[in-house]
């Protein structure tokens, strides 16, 4: 990937030689401050110049094996030039600058140690002086540093550690003395070894290649997307990319579909609540709405119940901003503001395609509210999303925009309103007292269910040692009764329409609070993924 660089003269990039150990580490490479041993004559198998230009010293032969002292031990580009050069499978090492030098000297002589002394400046240190200026550096000296191997394979492998750790995003954050990469597991930002300060520049117009983004332009945000084959699977990549006081900050998504639990069940719903949205969602006409902020799941709540509509004889059609996963046998159109498709547009253009069952990304304004209902009216399953703290809540926001109560009343067959939270690590879950601090937020009837007693993961290789796998659902589900859509076509305020849920209403708390009780969460996890919304639900 390609990077970005920072504004201060005077920074002092962070110790390079500490993070190449800590990623060599993680492949399992050796790292030498001196070889304990070496034969001189392996390394006439490389020519000096190509010794000097891949940073390389051929040091020992391990049976058929090539030993191969690196300065940059990440650069699979080197190690695979001389492993066809010499027609042998080779093993890498890590070696310190100053010991790779004596060595190249010793090898090919003065002047290959002096070139290999100024490549190690490259790759270890760099300049620091007009390349700590952002605008000392022209886009084409961006390009070409962001062409060069080791940034290509540093990139690389940012996005390979973070796919296999499950991440969700990945963040590169410019600061003035440092370049922080963070990725969000499991809802949580987890903070990574730093990449060199004096790479940012390369790094983050690497990515903005690989994204087809402008690099020349570094002082309005943009928007790219990369795909990438892993393990045999596609991920898509969103990228977004905003000024900084210090450079250019880059968050990555992942879209991962293999991670994608298509299933209810497998998002954590319980089996009473999965009873009422099995019978909201096969409903022949209707609106439903799922509601929460950005990030609480709900497009992969929607997705999971258009998996289970999927049949041939169903037409189904979804416009979405983006299109995040595409799911097999569905419709997909992608939002288009530039060239005129919004969702609006989209769905009045949906509607002429004869479609049984349609998800609008999200309603977002009076005239998609509008057509939304309208559909719904005129035989359509309609799914959609908003943003609201509770599910009732959505059905005043509809009125805000400029829809009649009594149309609401008429369309609207269930409410769905989620967050997240961790679940505990099934591989280190443990009984443990709960904390004074957690014990007072309880209620008492809350108190004297859980008994002092909660079961959380003590951390493991399994969870890199956080006590949490995965994540899961905190949902609130509204049936519509006659009497609430009685009371909502008469534009009756929240708090009465709340007395008038059914007996089996679960609020998101209490459903939160029954997954902690079977050991599937923690009470700290609801506490934090549903106290925002207390007040609207107990």
């Amino acid at each position: 990937m390609s990077a970005t660089t920072s504004v201060s003269t005077e920074i002092k990039p962070p110790n390079t030689e500490n993070a190449m150990r800590e990623r060599c580490a993680i492949l399992g490479i050796e790292w030498f401050e001196q070889l304990p041993n070496s034969d001189p004559k392996v390394g006439e198998l490389l020519a000096p110049e190509v010794a000097v230009r891949l940073g390389v010293v051929p040091v020992a032969l391990d049976g058929a094996r090539l030993v191969l002292a690196m300065l940059n031990p990440l650069d699979t580009t080197a190690l695979d030039e001389v492993a066809a050069l010499t027609r042998k499978p080779v093993q890498r090492v890590g070696l310190e600058p100053a010991a790779f030098r004596d060595l190249m000297r010793d090898r090919y002589g003065t002047t290959a140690a002096r070139m290999a002394e100024s490549l190690a400046s490259e790759v270890h240190g760099g300049s620091q002086d007009a390349e700590h200026n952002l605008d000392a550096i022209e886009a084409d000296d961006v390009h070409r540093m962001a062409e060069q191997p080791t940034l290509i394979n540093l990139v690389n492998l940012l996005l390979l550690e973070a796919i296999q750790g499950r991440a969700s995003d990945v963040h590169i954050e410019p600061f003035e003395h440092d370049l922080k990469v963070k990725y969000r597991i499991d809802g949580v930002l987890v903070e990574q070894p730093h990449p060199p300060k004096h790479l940012q520049a390369a790094l983050i117009g690497r990515v903005k290649i690989m994204a087809s983004m402008n690099i020349a332009e570094r002082y309005v945000p943009q928007d790219g997307h990369i795909t990438l084959r892993f393990e045999g699977r596609k991920v898509d990549i969103r990228v977004s990319t905003v000024p900084t006081l210090y450079g250019e900050s880059v968050v990555m998504r992942i879209l991962d579909k293999s991670n994608l639990p298509l299933d209810l069940a497998a998002l954590g719903m319980s089996e009473p609540h999965r009873a009422i949205v099995d019978r909201m969602i096969t409903k022949p006409h209707g609106l439903v709405l799922v509601t929460g902020p950005t990030g609480s799941g709900k497009t992969t709540t929607l997705y999971a119940s258009l998996s289970k509509l999927y049949d041939p004889r169903k037409k189904i059609i979804t416009i979405e901003d983006p299109v995040e996963y595409e799911l097999s046998g569905i419709n997909q159109i992608p939002v288009n503001p530039k060239r005129g498709l919004t969702f609006a547009t989209g769905l009045r253009a949906i509607l002429r395609q004869d479609p049984d069952i349609i998800f609008v990304g999200e309603v977002r304004d009076a005239e998609t509210v509008d057509i939304a209902i309208r559909s719904a009216l005129t035989g359509h399953l309609i799914f959609s999303t908003l943003h609201t703290n509770d599910a009732i809540s959505s059905i005043g926001r509809m009125v805000d925009m400029g829809a009649e109560p009594y149309l609401v009343a008429s369309v609207i067959e269930g409410l769905i309103a989620q967050r997240l939270g961790r679940r505990n690590c099934t591989h280190c879950s443990e009984r443990k007292p709960i904390s004074e601090e957690t014990d007072h937020r309880l209620s008492a009837d809350e108190r004297a269910r859980f008994a002092g007693v909660q079961t959380v993961g003590r951390g493991c290789d399994k969870c890199s040692n956080s006590g949490f796998r995965g994540r899961l659902g905190f949902y609130e589900i509204v049936k519509v009764t006659g009497a609430l859509r009685n009371a909502i076509s008469q534009n009756r305020p929240v708090h009465e329409l709340r007395k008038l849920f059914d007996g089996d209403f679960i609020n998101m708390r209490e459903d939160g609070m029954r997954k902690a009780l079977e050991g599937i969460s923690t009470i700290e996890e609801v506490l934090r993924a549903t106290q925002d919304v207390d007040d609207f639900t107990t």
